[in-house]
């Protein structure tokens, strides 16, 4: 076993009650997180083929070996894979989650946790070092997510929270003040309900919601999974690790002694690096009180704790949830409280605009087409009004109960969808999600989301191509903290990638770079921020750091993480490396959705990405007439048939039959993957050669 390990993952089988050990050893060639999920779902899922409610799916919680480290924003997270309710189709998936849950997972004995089967009964599992028991939670099914927890809190630890309890008395044993890291659904996630808009929440407001893994847990009969433990595990170079951390720290943290070194950048100053309270991503609240909140090991704090504790943790845009024009802060405040424990995904965020535009169209309304009972209209825009329609979506009243599967499901059912996704007036670009940014102008998010299964919501390049002169050229009104022709070469620098790749003309948007991007990110991805977690959102500005508070605004992210991966594991790897094992993940989970029947007709985006004009007037850097500039987007459309052009070259990159798209042998065996192109194979689905 190598440094950074536990060296055990658990499986639970529900049906059987079953309880077993599997040795992590022979997973570690997939490091953790999404690349050891995916490698244990493919053996320990029998049939992939499955919908996501079938008692045979298999969820999978990854740790990595940087769990309960000290690696920047990295020692938290965890991801979370199996087949996910919520897309259209139902795929093969992932979710994050970070709080406490990695940490708390390895204390516990474990680097991942596996659970299949339906038990006839509602239970949760109490994971205590090393220790897995099923138990009985019957009377815990009409609690909400946080008071779930609070109460299997008590049970494990037997104290309040914040004193000292006894762990029992296993092969390890101790005392601790940790508050057990417990995973729970409220009961929108539950049977009968099963509503694909739940999400499963850890702590106060850290929820994987964009999958619809909480109601696959209720199809279960499946409550909470908590871990408590006092075990540890070595670390390769313990002094290497703490100088990189104070590293990263004095490059990309707010100093106290330099207070006029923090850039003027409207976006970061609000919601996260530098400015210690102002964690609060979207929202500021500078008439309340609040003390910021990191994830344990992180070296910033981007969430806030209130007095009251309403919206506690809450993150980015689940503030503008539901939120109008009456008392807009205070709205969204309350709102994100609501959507936090009662453990509803906070990114449908057109959940009550679309519903009031039918209403001023004549077709929701009392007695209409989309009957709406007693909601109250006249309250629109306020939390009494969000509150009233959260409530249908929970007890699945009436035909408003259908926002309970998510806006475009609600849509079909509606009969709303095939007019409203081609004029645009409902934005969900792909499989059923919400846009988070325009797939005609930031095309490698859009082109990423409809080659993979969901909405990436990966902001590696966003942070800078977007927000940076979005916050200060149109938000501050003030010059930009780097010229258009400075981003696309400092991006170059971190990534390897050429400065064209970061020209968002309408010109680049089918070029060979922006190819080379997406090849890129892909495979980026899947590794680091999705097997070894570091945060999407704080890692140290992602790709130009903005947060270093002498201006070098440069960052040799990749050479960071191949340092720390050395000082934790003792191992090797270097951004090469790296990209190889993300094509091997990444192709991997193309194998599982080709089982599933994914072929290249259904990587399309909806009608109006194609026919309606974008309308957002953003600023992206484009390199036009021989000059960099930052320069607007808006009016583009995506052309279908250089898009089909751009999807048939990225599959030939991808070593995938470009007729099909299904992964070939000769790629799969040159990733020793034979056993999953003779499964291919024996399904009809192998791509031709």
């Amino acid at each position: 076993m190598s440094s950074g390990y536990m060296g055990k993952i658990a499986y639970v089988n529900l049906t059987t009650r079953e309880v077993k050990f599997v040795d992590t050893e022979p997973y570690e060639q997939w490091i953790g997180g999404h690349g050891m999920a995916s490698a244990l779902f493919w053996d320990y899922c029998e049939d992939k083929t499955i919908e996501p409610f079938d008692p045979k799916n298999l969820i999978v919680i990854a740790a990595n070996p940087f769990s309960g480290t000290i690696v920047p924003t990295a020692a938290a997270r965890v991801e979370i894979t199996g087949i996910g309710s919520f897309a259209e189709p139902e795929w093969y998936t992932r979710s994050s989650m970070g709080g406490r849950i990695g940490p708390g997972m390895k204390r516990a004995g474990f680097d991942a946790f596996m659970v299949t089967g339906r038990s006839e009964t509602p239970v949760w599992i109490n994971v205590i070092d090393g220790k897995v028991t099923i138990e009985d939670a019957t009377d815990l099914m009409e609690l909400d997510a946080w008071d779930t927890q609070i109460e299997i809190q008590k049970r494990v630890a037997g104290v309040d929270v914040g004193e000292w309890y006894d762990i029992e008395k296993t092969d390890f044993g101790g005392s601790t003040m940790q508050r057990p890291a417990v995973m729970a659904i409220a009961p929108i996630s539950q049977e009968p309900r099963l509503g694909r808009v739940g999400g499963i929440v850890h702590d106060a407001s850290h929820i994987a919601a964009q999958t619809g893994f909480a109601a696959v847990w209720g199809s279960k009969n499946l409550k909470a999974v908590s871990f408590t433990g006092a075990q540890s595990f070595t670390v390769a170079d313990p002094n290497a690790l703490m100088n990189l951390r104070r590293e990263v720290y004095e490059k990309s943290v707010y100093k106290v002694d330099h207070p006029d070194n923090i850039p003027y950048d409207g976006h970061f100053m609000t919601h996260i690096f530098n400015l210690p309270t102002r964690g609060l991503g979207l929202s500021n609240f500078s008439y309340i009180p609040m003390r910021p909140e990191a994830c344990e090991g992180c070296n910033g704090a981007c969430r806030a704790m209130y007095p009251d504790g309403i919206g506690n943790e809450s993150f980015c845009i689940i503030f503008n949830w539901g939120k109008g024009s009456i008392e807009p802060e205070e709205t969204g405040r309350h709102n994100a409280h609501l959507l936090n424990r009662w453990g509803i995904n906070g990114f449908e965020i057109d959940t009550t605009s679309y519903l009031y535009s039918l209403y001023k169209r004549g077709i929701a309304g009392p007695g209409k087409q989309i009957d709406s009972g007693d909601l109250d209209w006249s309250t629109y825009g306020t939390h009494e009004f969000a509150k009233q329609v959260l409530t249908k979506m929970v007890n699945r009243d009436g035909d408003i109960g259908a926002l309970a599967d998510g806006v475009a499901r609600a849509a079909k059912a509606w009969g709303t969808w095939d007019e409203d996704q081609r004029t645009g007036l409902l934005v969900h670009p792909q499989w059923g999600y919400y846009e988070h940014y325009a797939p005609q102008v930031e095309s490698e998010w859009g082109y990423g989301s409809v080659f993979g299964e969901r909405d990436i919501n990966e902001h590696y390049f966003n942070f800078q191509v977007y927000w940076m002169p979005k916050s200060t050229m149109t938000l501050l009104e003030k010059p930009p903290l780097q010229t258009a022709k400075e981003l696309a070469e400092t991006l170059s620098y971190s990534t390897g990638l050429d400065p064209m790749s970061f020209d968002y003309s309408e010109n680049s948007t089918y070029s060979d770079a922006r190819l080379d991007m997406v090849v890129w990110s892909r495979h980026w991805t899947r590794v680091w921020t999705q097997s070894l977690t570091f945060c999407d959102w704080s890692w140290c500005g992602i790709h130009a750091n903005y947060n270093d508070p002498y201006g070098d605004y440069r960052w040799d992210m990749d050479s960071y993480m191949c340092k720390f991966y050395k000082a934790v594991t003792g191992k090797d790897i270097t951004r090469e490396s790296a990209l190889e094992l993300g094509h091997k993940i990444f192709t991997l989970d193309k194998a599982i959705w080709t089982l599933q029947g994914r072929h290249r007709d259904q990587e399309v985006f909806s009608d109006y990405v194609y026919d309606r004009p974008n309308p957002e007037d953003a600023l992206y850097p484009m390199f036009i007439d021989g000059k960099w500039g930052y320069h607007s987007g808006k009016g583009r459309t995506l052309d279908r048939e250089k898009f089909e052009d751009f999807k048939t070259r990225f599959y030939v990159r991808e070593g995938w039959d470009p007729a099909t798209g299904w992964p070939m042998r000769s790629t799969l065996e040159e990733m020793d993957l034979g056993n999953v192109a003779d499964a291919l194979e024996t399904a009809g689905r192998l791509g031709a050669e």
